[in-house]
């Protein structure tokens, strides 16, 4: 059994954006998890949910409004920009005078994933090695335990305020596979 948050859960629980390392990992993590599916629909608010054993899923849910800014020109229905989606959370309540805290690589690799026309965003493939590339040259630890450490951190800041995250989840994963496809629910 497996407890799962969300994206936006940990931004709100921590009350800060992302630093540069963690998107590096949960970038790496969700090309790796898309490649295996080929699956795409995501927004800040549900790109992914971290589960405490390190794993992800991806679950789209509609009932936040402000999704068109994470649209991909080309998808008009319901498909989302990971680049922005991550990008969103290096800025999550920085003051609007304050710039976002990155490095011009992972800047430019976000903002090319943003591109509003298809043939000159990156693709996939080209995301993943450059993640990988430099997930060894930084020596970053292990997606895996990224996403438990912000598990763990949402779970820390619930018990602390004495009462429960309203928007975890728990679902069986019977695979053993880092990315779990989970069924509709109520956002």
């Amino acid at each position: 059994m497996g407890t799962f948050v969300t994206l936006t859960e940990v931004l709100e629980a921590r009350g800060s954006p992302l630093d540069e390392d963690e998107v590096w990992c949960l970038l790496l993590a969700s090309t790796e998890a898309l490649l295996d599916i080929s699956k795409e629909g995501i927004t800040p608010h549900s790109i992914m949910l971290l589960s405490a054993n390190g794993s992800l899923a991806f679950k789209s849910c509609a009932r936040y409004e402000d999704v068109a800014s994470f649209t991909a020109p080309e998808a008009q229905d319901g498909c989302y920009s990971l680049g922005m989606t991550l990008y969103w959370c290096v800025d999550y309540h920085l003051p609007q005078n304050q710039p976002v805290q990155l490095s011009a690589e992972l800047e430019g690799l976000l903002l090319s994933m943003c591109e509003d026309v298809e043939v000159r965003r990156n693709d996939l493939l080209t995301v993943l090695e450059t993640c990988e590339l430099h997930h060894k040259v930084a020596m970053l630890p292990p997606a895996e335990q990224l996403v438990r450490q912000l598990v763990e951190d949402v779970y820390r800041n619930s018990v602390s305020v004495r009462s429960p995250v309203s928007g975890m989840v728990s679902f069986s994963n019977t695979s053993n596979n880092m990315l779990t496809v989970l069924p509709d629910i109520n956002c």
